[in-house]
């Protein structure tokens, strides 16, 4: 195939996670082994996202010190971040912690989409291939979808909010009292 843009950059990156994930990109899968694969996936992410939620009273970058979500509230979350509906019930910065939301909440954002982006691949593929008995491969559509279209957009989008003055740090809130002397609570920095 011919070389994509970023393959210098991202291509060494695809091959270590298809190292460490024991993935073989070349070999495709039938539609329920496809299904099946995303399944998993979907159904690991629901858990690795329900559990920081509930332990995140014990876990690190906890500033705010954030108790655990309780288990409704964190199945309610932990659903719809694994479906990419992104719901949110909550005010963020009062409910979650660093940690909760940096490594549940965004990594979830990036790979549910890249999933949704492999399914929709997927039924392509199957449209296209008519006779065809595979799908392609979801882990590499995962993989790629991610790698090749999401983290580049967010840098372009990350670097643009860095521009306009926002800022993520990981620090606890600050007050700030106003001119007309009532205390706000912001999440900025030292």
């Amino acid at each position: 195939p011919a070389a994509a843009p970023g393959d210098r950059i991202f291509r060494p990156v695809e091959r270590l996670v298809y190292r460490v994930a024991r993935v073989d990109e070349r070999r495709e899968q039938r539609w329920n082994v496809y299904a099946l694969s995303l399944l998993s996936f979907s159904v690991a992410s629901f858990l690795v996202v329900y559990a920081l939620q509930r332990l995140q009273g014990s876990l690190p970058l906890n500033p705010t010190d954030r108790a655990a979500v309780g288990p409704w509230g964190a199945f309610n979350v932990a659903v719809s971040f694994m479906t990419n509906t992104n719901w949110q019930w909550y005010s963020g910065e009062l409910t979650m912690s660093h940690l909760t939301q940096m490594i549940g909440l965004t990594v979830q954002q990036f790979v549910s989409a890249a999933a949704g982006v492999g399914v929709a691949v997927a039924l392509i593929r199957g449209i296209a291939r008519r006779n065809g008995r595979t799908l392609g491969n979801f882990w590499v559509d995962l993989v790629r979808s991610t790698l090749y279209i999401l983290l580049p957009l967010s840098f372009v989008f990350a670097v643009f909010l860095v521009s306009q003055g926002v800022i993520q740090n990981l620090s606890s809130y600050k007050s700030v009292t106003t001119l007309e002397g009532a205390e706000q609570v912001f999440a900025m920095g030292p």
